[in-house]
């Protein structure tokens, strides 16, 4: 034990003062004759006073005194820190993003060890591993008092690059040439790099090495995928550990919201897992970022940029000329597979959901209905690629004008072509086969290679025309164009002068022509494509948190071509890099190959045992005061007085006051919750995952509704009908499941529930029963059969006639005026009864929908909204629970609103 004021000890010395006092006695009495005292000495003369007190009540009186002294002086136990820092100390932190997960326990143990090294006196210097940004180089700094380097160390936060230890060698190899010498504390990581074992050497050269790290932490990165996947695919890294880990992996939209989770598991003693997210085309383009949940930091995040998203893009199919393997979209589908959303049918159903681009082979613009629907598409902003062939070579030859019956004109060629063809050994022939000239600089194609290998023998020939070069994007050396373009409308029209297989040219067996489709496919995305030697400047970098801040001071650009085999830097810190249209992401995961656990150096320590050093002198001056308050109680309760006794029944009647009556004392036991507090239900279906988001989405519900009314709405309740008292619910959520079925008793129960004034509310979770096939999954997030399901639940049920719901119906303006009613999905009907029916006061017993509501009312523990709804996202998820409360007041209020429109003719008739 230690003292941090000793000098206080000399109040010790009043103790035998103190004992003297209240030892001491009082003077005798003056012996003196009195007459009267015979008639005194006939009254009961009252209890003498004590001439002293009791030994007990001395011991405790200068106990109370010796503790208070000791309380003054402040003791201390050292825990944890003696030994360790009792001199002037080196202390050195790894604070790169290894170290983000677990920095709250490392400033815990920080702090203790300030407070030791305050309370002995002592100072330290500051070694941090990784520099703060690119302009800071790494120094040790001076040794410091505890409080000034609190002051430094409390505001600091993890970086998001890796540390630097050959530059922390250098910086204590400077410290060794200055013959400093003292302990070290080093708080380590746990991550390996090539350059511990100089580093190690380097502490040992200070002083002996006590290291603090945390035995058994997990630490995470994301990566890029191994085999040279893209899009949402991503590799999870960790230090191997002797036991399986899971995590899960959270898909996020640049405003937050979560589209996804999908669950990781690393197998014990494995050190990475690959991860390829399966989510709707309609969803995927939106994710963000990645994130682990639970994990701190950058080394739980991975960016996307746009090199990473999926275009849709539409192959127009024709089942004469598409056959496996030789087939018109054969080498399209190879080609495009890795990189884009391939959607195939005929134009109509291509024309029928958004694309960026649509690639259409020979023959399949024939008619010029197909090509009036195309051209409306372009003109809004698509971008058509066509492919030549001998179908497109007759239909040129026949749109001539000497025709006796001509052909509308192919308006969607970039240029005029030639009538025939060009081939070897024809009129126009070549000697040989031509190779590609060097794309222009003004081409797409302009940063890519040309093999020596790729020839053309026949192709279709444009017209030769004074604007023909500004059209052509590449050519043979030659001179003839191979690809042109041109604007037409918003879009733009491109045409391969040659077939799509490999009948006229060997283009479509190279990687050549993989290139080519994706620059054009990019290009018609509006993303551009900077040149390897292009800098990209930051625009938006990672903190310690692993949240998108502004760039640290000193961030410089990085190469176009240096992205995903560069490591984070302070020059180049991890984040989001160029403009808008051409964006990259450096992300923490791009540059270490594998995560291996570091080697420990010198004595060690769990970090998470680092405690504190204990004051025990408040505890003691705390006593102190106890006794005292016993001695001064005792005081009261020997003299008797009728003021202690008042006192203490004052005292107990305010506690008896304070208690106050048993709440609920008059209710019986056995009276369910929702009989005391109004609380909406749902229909247990066993499945735990519809029952779970049913839960869930009621009690967003809930939430919303007291947030927004005067109704007071508590937790819901999952209810079985044929067991449970449907009676205290005005309004029951059922939705419905493909293997839903009903019994007898169900049935019984949930007409008397309808019939007495209770609202059943039936969701078919995104499956129209009015539209899709029994045996069809209908629309997104369906199961299929959920139409003969509903069937069978509503065998049996006193349903009214229905009719749908419209923005005239009651229940769309009984709190919102609405127009539209979506939920998780929007477009389809919601059903109801007819209005006028009299059953219930015209109240409609049932609601029938299929927009899946509850997903786009859940909300989880954490207070997140899981269920991305679709398509409106945030906008749409108001609209849903602004319908839920419509719903709610309607099921609490029944027709009020529509009673109102009476109010006039009421109010008339009491005045007459």
């Amino acid at each position: 034990m230690m003292l941090l004021a000793p000098w206080m000890l000399p109040g010790l010395l009043a103790l035998p003062v103190v004992w003297w006092l209240l030892h001491a006695l009082p003077p005798a009495p003056r012996v003196q004759s009195f007459p009267p005292m015979a008639l005194l000495r006939t009254l009961n003369a009252p209890p003498p006073d004590a001439t002293s007190a009791p030994l007990w009540r001395l011991l405790l009186r200068c106990a109370a005194v010796g503790l208070l002294v000791l309380g003054l002086a402040q003791p201390i136990f050292p825990r944890g820190q003696a030994g360790v820092a009792d001199a002037d100390c080196l202390i050195v932190v790894d604070n790169g993003w290894a170290a983000a997960s677990t920095w709250p326990q490392r400033i815990h143990a920080l702090d203790g060890l300030l407070d030791h090294l305050s309370r002995t006196g002592h100072g330290a210097r500051l070694l941090l591993t990784a520099r703060s940004d690119a302009l800071d180089p790494m120094t040790i700094q001076p040794t410091q008092q505890a409080q000034v380097l609190r002051g430094m160390i409390d505001p600091l936060l993890p970086r998001a690059w890796p540390v630097d230890r050959v530059a922390a060698t250098h910086a204590l190899g400077q410290l060794a040439q200055q013959n400093w010498r003292g302990p070290v504390i080093y708080l380590a990581d746990g991550l390996a790099t090539p350059a511990d074992a100089a580093f190690g050497a380097a502490l040992a050269k200070i002083g002996p090495v006590h290291e603090m790290y945390l035995p058994g932490s997990d630490i995470t990165l994301l990566t890029a995928p191994g085999s040279g996947e893209n899009g949402l695919a991503t590799r999870l890294r960790a230090v191997p550990r002797p036991q399986p880990r899971t995590w899960l992996l959270r898909l996020e939209t640049a405003t937050g919201g979560t589209l996804a989770l999908v669950p990781v598991t690393l197998p014990a003693g494995g050190d990475h897992v690959d991860i390829t997210p399966d989510l709707p085309a309609e969803l995927r383009n939106k994710v963000d970022h990645l994130s682990l949940d639970g994990v701190n930091g950058p080394g739980g995040v991975r960016l996307l940029d746009e090199r990473e998203r999926q275009r849709p893009v539409g192959l127009i199919s024709s089942t004469s000329s598409d056959t496996p393997l030789m087939g018109s979209l054969f080498y399209l589908r190879r080609a495009l597979q890795p990189t884009a959303e391939l959607r195939e049918g005929d134009l109509d159903t291509l024309l029928a959901r958004p694309l960026s681009v649509i690639i259409a082979p020979d023959g399949t613009l024939g008619s010029p209905d197909s090509r009036r629907k195309v051209e409306a598409w372009v003109r809004g902003g698509g971008t058509l690629i066509r492919f030549a062939g001998p179908l497109l070579v007759q239909s040129d030859s026949s749109d001539s004008s000497a025709s006796p019956d001509p052909k509308p004109a192919d308006t969607l060629l970039p240029v005029p072509l030639m009538g025939g063809e060009r081939v070897l050994g024809g009129t126009m022939s070549w000697s040989r086969p031509e190779h590609l000239a060097p794309f222009p600089a003004t081409s797409p194609f302009h940063d890519l290679d040309i093999p020596a290998d790729v020839t053309v023998s026949r192709q279709v020939l444009a017209q030769p025309s004074t604007d023909l070069d500004s059209h052509s994007w590449a050519r043979l050396t030659d001179g003839t164009p191979l690809v042109t373009h041109a604007a037409l409308g918003a879009g733009q029209v491109v045409l391969f002068h040659v077939t799509s297989t490999a009948e006229w040219s060997n283009l479509p067996l190279s990687g050549l022509f993989v290139g080519m489709l994706q620059h054009l496919i990019d290009e018609a995305s509006g993303i551009e494509t900077p040149a390897g030697a292009t800098l990209l400047a930051p625009y938006m970098t990672l903190d310690g948190d692993g949240a998108l801040v502004t760039p640290p001071a000193g961030a410089q650009a990085l190469r176009a071509d240096a992205f995903g085999r560069t490591a984070p830097t302070p020059e180049h810190p991890p984040g989001l890099y160029g403009p808008r249209n051409s964006r990259r992401a450096l992300n923490p995961g791009d540059g270490p190959a594998r995560l291996v656990a570091q080697d420990t150096i010198g004595t060690t320590s769990d970090l998470r045992g680092q405690v504190p050093d204990l004051a025990i002198g408040p505890m003691l001056m705390v006593l102190a005061t106890l006794l005292l308050i016993v001695d001064g109680a005792i005081s009261v309760l020997q003299r008797g007085r009728r003021w202690g006794r008042r006192a203490t029944g004052a005292m107990l009647a305010l506690a008896c006051m304070a208690h106050g009556p048993a709440h609920g004392a008059d209710i019986p036991p056995d009276v369910p919750q929702a009989a005391l507090e109004t609380r909406l239900a749902y229909i247990v279906t066993g499945h735990a995952d519809i029952d779970d988001v049913s839960k869930e989405g009621l009690q967003g519900l809930s939430d919303y509704v007291n947030a927004r009314t005067s109704a007071v709405l508590g937790h819901p309740d999952g209810v079985v009908p044929e067991h449970d008292d449907l009676s205290y619910y005005p309004l029951i959520y059922w939705p419905v499941t493909a293997d839903a079925s009903t019994t007898p008793a169900r049935t019984a129960a949930l007409n008397t529930y309808m019939r007495h004034g209770g609202i059943l509310m039936i969701d078919t979770q995104g499956q129209d029963p009015a539209t899709a096939p029994d045996n069809a999954s209908g629309y997104t997030g369906s199961a299929p059969g959920t139409a003969a399901a509903l069937r069978r639940m509503t065998g049996g049920l006193d349903i009214p006639p229905l009719a749908k719901l419209d923005n005239h119906h009651v229940l769309s303006h009984t709190f919102y005026l609405l127009h539209d009613f979506p939920g998780r999905y929007d477009g389809m009907p919601v059903w109801v009864a007819q209005e006028g029916d009299s059953t219930n006061d015209g109240v409609s017993p049932v609601i029938i929908g299929s927009n899946d509501w509850a997903h786009a009312w859940a909300v989880d523990d954490s207070g997140n909204t899981p269920y991305a709804p679709v398509p409106d996202g945030a906008d749409q998820r108001v609209l849903a629970y602004r319908f839920g409360v419509n719903a709610v007041i309607y099921a609490l209020t029944g027709n009020y609103k529509a009673d109102q429109v009476h109010v006039p003719a009421l109010l008339k008739r009491l005045g007459e």
